[in-house]
């Protein structure tokens, strides 16, 4: 199992957790961060720091949220597994589907 971000990042991206991670899994997209699920080694050292409260081991995704593990994983189709994601720096692209969301106040 992994660690997921889900919507509550959307349009945030506070990065705190980016700070914490030991492994340099979480990636930025445009609008929002993405762990890559086959680099998280569940340390769980990001989940209590993200202010929006955004991240959740993935048995513990809420259900209206549980689509977020495949968004997840399919945010790496074509980025692959680069080894860190300070190597790639932020991606000009979200997953489609977070693309397509409405813009949040925040």
């Amino acid at each position: 199992m992994i660690y997921v971000i889900a919507a509550p990042c959307v349009d945030v991206k506070d990065k705190a957790c980016i700070e914490e991670c030991p492994v340099d899994c979480i990636y930025e997209g445009t609008r929002m961060l993405y762990i890559h699920p086959d680099e998280c080694v569940d340390c769980g050292a990001c989940e209590p720091v993200c202010p929006a409260e955004a991240i959740f081991y993935e048995d513990d995704l809420p259900d209206h949220w549980a689509h977020y593990a495949t968004i997840s994983a399919e945010f790496f189709a074509d980025l692959g597994s680069p080894g860190g994601a300070t190597k790639t720096g932020a991606q000009a692209f979200d997953h489609p589907m977070v693309a397509a969301l409405p813009a949040t106040n925040t």
